[in-house]
């Protein structure tokens, strides 16, 4: 039985449906959900994690740790953490990285870069006035769609020969906000106005939905990105076998929310 934490979000709603279609009984976690615990409180674990041969762990926005105690209630299991490019890049402490190596050889790491459906941000404006507004229109990052990362979990959960990996994963090439204006309009048959925003109106506005610190760290990110997070990996088409899914393709899937 594989445990699935975060499972009724972009990432853990997809790899329950993949993990269920290759025949694995799923225990599907979330705070609000059917099956219900919260990684804050390891004691809420012990039934949902009793049994399990692996264990996806999906840190909630805010968890501060520690993950020791998670980690405890998980032991037995081959444990596959979504972590993120900023570890890799420095931009992010490695500290939960850390603590899942500590925990046992039976671990994976997955670190992805930005993801596409960051984009659902920009649902409202699209909607109402067929524009998106965005900083850095012209500079661009390898997004991720969020199944490619569903895919990839999947396999190191269901193959034990991921184990001990860190995996780095990105889309199959840059692109930029101006690119995802012209991807989203595509897939609704009608153009997208693509309007520019200064760091300073971006930031008032991600403030509204973020930390002010965070936002920071953002911008800092999608303004000035290191050649790093640039860089499009090939650790998606190793495990998997295909190249990861553009931006387009993740539009296309999901054009009903900018209608």
């Amino acid at each position: 039985m594989i445990v699935v934490t975060g499972a009724t979000g972009n990432v853990g709603r997809p790899l329950v449906e993949a993990l269920a279609a290759a025949g694995e009984e799923v225990r599907a976690v979330s705070r609000s959900g059917p099956i219900s615990a919260d990684l804050t409180d390891a004691a809420s674990l012990r039934p949902v994690f009793s049994g399990a041969s692996a264990v996806f762990l999906l840190l909630p926005p805010g968890f501060q740790g520690p993950l020791e105690p998670v980690l405890d209630e998980a032991a037995g299991a081959r444990v596959v953490l979504l972590s993120s490019q900023g570890v890799g890049t420095g931009r992010h402490p490695a500290f939960f990285e850390d603590a899942v190596r500590a925990s046992g050889p039976e671990w994976t790491i997955l670190r992805p870069g930005g993801f596409a459906s960051n984009a659902f941000q920009w649902a409202e404006s699209v909607r109402t006035s067929r524009v998106l507004a965005a900083p850095f229109g012209d500079i661009g990052l390898p997004v991720i769609d969020p199944s490619d990362i569903a895919a990839v979990a999947a396999a190191a959960l269901l193959d034990a020969s991921h184990a001990g990996q860190t995996y780095e994963l990105t889309g199959p090439a840059s692109v930029t906000p101006r690119d995802q204006a012209a991807a989203i309009g595509e897939a609704l048959g009608e153009p997208v106005r693509f309007v520019s925003q200064t760091r300073e109106e971006a930031f008032a506005a991600m403030t509204g939905f973020m930390p002010p610190e965070v936002a920071e760290a953002t911008l800092d990110i999608l303004g000035t990105p290191s050649p790093a997070e640039q860089r499009v990996s090939p650790d998606v088409s190793r495990v998997l076998g295909r190249p990861p899914r553009p931006f387009a393709e993740w539009a296309a899937r999901n054009a009903v929310a900018f209608k």
